[in-house]
Parts: structure tokens; C-alpha cells; sequence
């Protein structure tokens, strides 16, 4: 699987690139700022963009709008994230195309090698790995809003774990339900929203993106 990283920090963009390798992945691009990004994306056509929010020149959203403009030029391109701090008007911009394939992870809240390459992984395939914490803040001010209204607190509990990538077993594991109840509520959320009929990972996508953009 082929990346472009963009991360300003020196030592922390050379520890990824090393465990990246570590894990399989061809790092083809390695960068530390917004525009050098861009170019990265054109020239490489990565499977997957991994940046970080504050780049140069501005250290402001830098990274995240480059993120954005490449995803513009490359539609579906997956991008995943990598930051301290969430930006919500731009995550929820990164979100609005309802194609899958994003992530946005915490720095402080990836604590093993695992957990890391899993997110990559999963959005390199289409599908989505949010932080805990960013899902919390894209989804506090639309709890109402139709027809995400019509879903009860558990079902939003069970769509919080899908945004995170939860397996079925997973979420049932963290809520503590059966597996069969949280295929169900899964399904009654699927009906909820009005998604046709398709492949459940491909509906899971088309939930979590029709709950974050909101």
C-alpha cells in the first residue's frame, strides 16, 4: 500500500515512516508542509494520505485544506488525519462528500502500533476510523436533526462505535448486548436513514457519513 505522509514534526515523521515499513507499507512521499502535499498526491496517486492538521506555512489548518484540495483533484482519495486538535468546520468538509474512505485520529489517543495500522487500513479500503472525541464533537449539536431524530439514544450509541470502525462484535462488547442486538439496532438504523439496499459495509460507510454531516 502506497502513502503520502505530511507531517512537520521531524523526528515523529521519521517514526512513522519506520513503522510504516514496518507494517508493509511504501511510504512514497514524506512531507512537511500544505503545498508540497498537494504535489505529493498528483504525482504519486497514493492509496492513502496521512496528515497532519498544522502544517507550514500558516500552522493553522494547513494540512487539513491540502487534504482537502487533493481530495478534489483525486475524488475518493482516503485520507486519514492525524492530529491534536479537531477542526470541526474542516472534518465535517472532509465528511460532505459521502464517498467513505476518512479518518481522523488524536495523537493522544493512538496508544499501540495496532490500533494505528488498523485505522489506516480500514480508510485505505473505504471505510472509517474517527477518534472517539472528534465523533463527540461533530455530533453534539445534531442529536435532533431529521431524520437522525428518529434513531433512539441506544441506536446513536451504536452509530458513535460505527463512526470509531467497530466491528458488530465490537459493539456489542462495548455496550454490552449480544452480537444479534447490535445487528439489529445496526439494521434498524439502516432503515432509519433511508439507505437502500447494498452491502452492510458499504451502508455502514453511508450511516456514519449521513450522521456526521448532519
Amino acid at each position: 500500500m502506497r502513502v503520502v505522509l505530511a507531517e512537520d514534526l521531524f523526528l515523529l515523521r521519521q517514526g512513522l515512516i519506520q513503522l510504516l515499513d514496518a507494517y508493509g507499507f511504501e511510504t512514497v512521499a514524506a512531507v512537511d508542509n500544505g503545498p508540497d502535499l498537494l504535489a505529493a498526491a498528483a504525482a504519486h496517486r497514493p492509496d492513502i494520505l496521512i496528515v497532519d492538521v498544522r502544517l507550514p506555512p500558516t500552522f493553522t489548518t494547513e494540512g487539513l485544506k491540502a487534504a482537502l484540495q487533493a481530495r478534489r483533484e483525486i475524488p475518493r482519495l482516503p485520507i486519514l488525519v492525524l492530529s491534536q486538535h479537531v477542526e470541526q468546520m474542516y472534518a465535517r468538509e472532509l465528511l460532505a462528500d459521502g464517498t467513505g474512505g476518512i479518518g481522523y485520529l488524536l495523537k493522544d489517543s493512538v496508544f499501540d502500533n495496532d490500533q494505528f495500522i488498523d485505522a489506516i487500513r480500514r480508510v485505505a479500503a473505504g471505510g472509517t476510523a474517527m477518534d472517539p472525541a472528534v465523533v463527540s464533537q461533530l455530533m453534539v449539536s445534531h442529536a435532533r436533526d431529521e431524520p437522525l431524530g428518529a434513531l433512539t439514544a441506544r441506536e446513536r450509541g451504536v452509530l458513535e462505535l460505527m463512526a470509531e470502525g467497530c466491528s458488530n462484535t465490537a459493539i456489542a462488547q462495548r455496550l454490552f448486548i449480544t452480537e444479534g442486538a447490535a445487528a439489529k439496532h445496526i439494521s434498524n438504523i439502516f432503515v432509519k436513514l433511508m439507505l437502500p439496499p447494498d452491502s452492510d459495509s458499504n451502508r455502514r460507510v453511508l450511516a456514519v457519513l449521513a450522521y456526521l454531516n448532519a
